[in-house]
């Protein structure tokens, strides 16, 4: 079996519950030892057997091995990555089936994280993710008052647009934004934007 780890909780003595995303679910397994184990670590694309506990408790994660990219010795690259993959696991709460769309994309964006701004992919990634789940609002109309939007907005968590007073939030061009969601492409947004949208994506899915 094969996933990302989303998240790691310490257990008793060195054991620690590993949540993973695969290619159809969300699920926790039990690691025997797993603080003394390098390879558990929040991003870490790992493979892995699953044994079934014998007295009804959660599965146990056996033959681990991790599969690597080129970028994983990059501090920078790597502390964007595992910020961003970590807001998986608060979005999947109480879920454990999902569609493969989560793992094709996390496996996409891995692959370009050298090749490309990691923040831009972040951007870009949570965007199809928007548009996947339906939640992609790309109306002319501020969600707080609900008035036609000026020529700059401001964006709310899920990138829910707005009138930047509404929300004491920094202006931004509503073209570029509504090229963006349209596009799903960053690559018109001016290089001093991208911070911004990027603290917004750490909000939450």
């Amino acid at each position: 079996m094969r996933g990302f780890i989303i998240n790691i909780r310490k257990a008793k003595n060195e054991d620690v519950v590993v949540t993973v995303l695969t290619n159809n679910a969300v699920q926790s397994y039990w690691r025997f030892f797993g603080a003394r184990h390098s390879i558990l670590q929040i991003g870490n694309l790992v493979d892995f057997e699953e044994k079934e506990s014998q007295n009804n408790f959660m599965p146990q994660m056996r033959s681990l091995s991790q599969l690597s990219f080129p970028w994983i010795f990059s501090t920078n690259h790597l502390l964007i990555w595992q910020n961003f993959i970590k807001l998986f696991d608060p979005h999947f709460k109480e879920t454990t089936e999902i569609d493969n769309f989560y793992y094709n994309l996390l496996f996409k964006v891995a692959n370009r994280w050298e090749k490309q701004n990691p923040k831009r992919l972040v951007i870009e990634a949570y965007m199809e993710l928007l548009e996947y789940e339906g939640r992609l609002y790309d109306h002319g109309f501020c969600h707080v008052c609900e008035e036609v939007l000026d020529k700059e907005v401001g964006l709310m968590r899920a990138f829910l647009p707005t009138h930047p007073h509404c929300i004491y939030a920094a202006p931004l061009n509503k073209e570029s934004i509504f090229k963006l969601f349209n596009t799903k492409s960053t690559i018109h947004i001016d290089n001093n934007e991208i911070p911004i949208l990027y603290s917004i994506v750490l909000k939450g899915f």
